[in-house]
């Protein structure tokens, strides 16, 4: 009888590795041979006209503009206070909750790193101030302490409004923070406002759009489900439209509400349709055992949903939050159908020009990336959330 090994997998040399993976057999050979050929024909074009032949002062000339939009350059100082309070926030995040290798590698890399981009030189130094930033934070972060976690979570729920208030304004023209009308909002910052405010006040409305469909109340349960049924069944834009026209026959005479604030409601009204049909299928998934338990420890209805059964919930649903999160993240772009210069109303405009006439390549692969850049992060902090609760384990 031979002898098992205590251990599930044995150690293996890179050379033994590539033998077991790679050219086990005749055909993994030939498809490995195949692969790395395509990879080298393919990643070479692509390299090529990345570094050689793509003309990127396209980018570099309207860097400001695909960034911030037609805000006042005079500001600018109050939108960079704000992304270096996120990225004081990232980079303590990332100590205390992210004990990844790769990202301490990415962390130190990044701001080296940006100075391959074509951005201009004030940019890059911005940006490399902002990653010096996330980089002492992060310093600050491993140690790891109750007090430095509380100041963290304080943060991040403080962040939004006061990025708000710094990009809004709070006075008139004479004042130290003058108000920055909305129809100055563009480019990625109207995509990341309009991204948030969708989240956040979409969230809370779905929640109670799944309790309501729930509900025992007719009232409340048909109104629910009229509601949902109704925005599921038309696309977005539709929505967008009858935001910016029908919604101020609702409001008083002589009351008004800008462009950017109809597509926020637009955007919200349509996500917490989607969200509660998410959130009711994480309530159908609980068994009715739960239930039970809560009513036999005294709780009432409300505490039972509120403090069994709605936290269960969402749990089960983070995964398809989070996926609905990313497709509303790339929803926003829809809003230039009704005018909103938002990143790609305004690459559209860069591409007008007479100067970059012909540079569609350079400008939609460097606005794919943006997309694909803070896609991938909603993606990374699902998955950390779902290892930090459990979600998966038994």
């Amino acid at each position: 009888m031979t002898a098992v090994s205590s251990f599930p997998y044995e150690r293996r040399s890179p050379l033994q590795w590539l033998r077991v993976n790679l050219f086990s057999t005749w055909y993994n050979s030939l498809l490995t041979v195949v692969g790395l050929y395509l990879i080298y024909v393919l990643g070479s074009g692509l390299l090529g006209w990345v570094f050689v032949d793509a003309q990127w002062r396209v980018i570099e000339a309207n860097f400001r503009l695909l960034i911030v939009g037609q805000y006042p350059p005079a500001q600018f100082w109050r939108l960079w206070i704000g992304l270096s309070f996120f990225a004081f926030l990232i980079g303590a995040s990332l100590a205390i909750w992210g004990r990844s290798v790769w990202l301490r590698v990415v962390l130190f890399l990044a701001p080296p790193a940006l100075g391959i981009f074509p951005f201009s030189w004030s940019a890059r130094a911005h940006l490399l101030g902002l990653s010096l930033i996330g980089l002492l934070a992060w310093l600050l972060g491993r140690r790891d302490s109750q007090q430095v976690r509380r100041l963290v979570l304080v943060g991040w729920v403080t962040a939004f409004p006061i990025f708000i208030l710094l990009v809004a304004g709070l006075s008139d023209e004479a004042g130290v923070v003058p108000l920055v009308p909305s129809n100055f909002w563009g480019g990625l910052l109207l995509t990341f406002l309009l991204t948030v405010v969708g989240i956040l006040f979409s969230f809370p409305l779905g929640v109670f759009l799944a309790l309501g469909r729930q509900s025992r109340l007719p009232m409340v349960r048909w109104f629910s489900i009229v509601y949902i049924e109704f925005v599921r069944g038309v696309p977005l834009v539709t929505i967008l439209f009858m935001s910016q026209l029908m919604l101020p026959l609702f409001l008083p005479a002589g009351f008004s509400i800008d462009r950017v604030l109809r597509a926020m409601a637009g955007i919200v009204l349509f996500s917490a349709a989607y969200l509660a049909e998410n959130v009711r299928g994480g309530l159908q998934a609980i068994p009715r055992g739960q239930y039970e338990a809560a009513y036999a420890l005294g709780l009432n209805g409300f505490q039972t949903m509120a403090f069994v059964i709605l936290p269960q919930a969402l749990r089960l649903v983070i995964p398809i939050l989070v996926g609905q999160f990313i497709a509303l993240f790339k929803d926003t772009s829809l809003v230039a159908v009704v005018g909103l210069l938002d990143l790609l109303g305004i690459a559209k405009t860069v591409l007008a020009q007479p100067a970059f006439i012909g540079l569609q390549r350079e400008v939609y692969v460097f606005i794919s990336l943006i997309y694909w850049v803070f896609s991938y992060i909603m993606s990374f902090v699902s998955q950390k959330l779902e290892e930090y609760v459990g979600l998966g384990k038994r």
